[in-house]
């Protein structure tokens, strides 16, 4: 299993004091330089912590895959196609959140996506959708024509009780099995961290997991690169 590596928080932490430091693409070669096989940011609306300027030396850096975390919006998709990331995610995004909320509304866009996605296939981008585990929500992804599904942890990660926990991580094992039967390749994330990481290991369907508040916050005090290699070790 690979681990993609999300490095807004280095941003928001840059952005407190509306400062240089830290860098998020010094952040991101780091994370590279430890381990992982990809980065990943989210360009906001209201660019509350990656910014545009991040996002234009972060493809100039990254070499190993750059995944840009996007609402399904014009301005988005003319940055996306300029930029050329070797993946974009589609995800739900709400002002007032403060970290995405649940799964992207295919089923009320699912229109919209089709066309929506055409310009990336063209142009040679991979294209994700951060969805709920659940039947139909991958069938229309793999309707849209989508390279990947994302399937939300979100729910598996706030689960207190272990009997809960283990009922959703089987809904999210049956969700990739079924994703990978239908040609989709297979990642996850949100709320995944040291702690409720390990039973991911045994879900061969998931090819990697895209963390960053978990990892961050552990660098804080680690530093990153022992917090990147420390979950490397787990989930490998």
């Amino acid at each position: 299993m690979r681990l993609a590596v999300n490095i807004d928080h280095i941003a928001t932490l840059r952005n407190a004091r509306n400062e240089f430091e830290p860098d998020p693409v010094a952040a991101a070669l780091l994370a590279e330089k430890s381990g992982a096989a990809g980065i990943v940011c989210h360009l906001r609306e209201d660019r509350r912590h990656i910014r545009d300027i991040d996002l234009k030396r972060l493809r100039e850096a990254v070499t190993t895959k750059l995944d840009l975390e996007m609402a399904m919006t014009p301005e988005m998709q003319h940055i996306a196609l300029q930029t050329k990331p070797e993946l974009i995610t589609l995800v739900p995004e709400k002002r007032e959140e403060l970290t995405t909320e649940g799964g992207f509304n295919i089923t009320g866009h699912f229109n919209t996506l089709i066309e929506f996605l055409k310009p990336f296939k063209a142009a040679g981008i991979e294209s994700s959708i951060f969805i709920e585990p659940d039947k139909n929500s991958i069938d229309l992804a793999a309707t849209a024509e989508a390279d990947l599904v994302e399937l939300h942890t979100g729910t598996y990660a706030l689960k207190t009780n272990d009997d809960d926990r283990a009922l959703e991580l089987e809904r999210i094992r049956e969700a990739a099995s079924y994703a990978k039967s239908l040609g989709l390749k297979v990642v996850a994330g949100h709320g995944l961290n040291y702690l409720n990481i390990a039973p991911f290991r045994e879900i061969t369907e998931i090819e990697e997991v895209s963390i960053g508040h978990a990892i961050i916050a552990r660098a804080v005090l680690t530093g990153l690169d022992e917090a990147v290699r420390e979950l490397l070790k787990i989930i490998q």
